[in-house]
């Protein structure tokens, strides 16, 4: 998490983890990602999840689960048709991610 100075506005915060998903605090603004459409934050680390950063004023990244997402998802999720789903693989304990249309 990152903020500008010492006594200034936090610019982005992981505020709640629960089962179904996390609430993340951005520039005034709070939106809740649901594990049904971001699958990828449902079985990390509280360590990892809370380590975001907020690049070019639009931009959020997780550097310990290389995830990245714009604001702009969370906002007009109509203009992202594309969901990904993590896949089990019957073929070992790996997680195989897909990329799949929603519709």
């Amino acid at each position: 998490m990152k903020s500008l100075k010492r006594g200034k506005n936090i610019l982005v915060n992981v505020e709640n983890i629960t089962p179904f998903g996390i609430w993340i605090f951005v520039k005034d603004n709070e939106y809740f990602l649901s594990h049904r459409d971001y699958p990828y934050f449902k079985d990390q680390t509280l360590k990892s999840i809370q380590n975001v950063e907020l690049v070019h004023d639009h931009h959020l990244y997780w550097p310990d689960l290389d995830i990245d997402l714009e604001i702009d998802n969370f906002e007009n999720p109509e203009k992202y048709p594309l969901k990904t789903k993590v896949f089990k693989s019957s073929r070992s304990n790996n997680q195989v991610e897909r990329v799949m249309n929603a519709r």
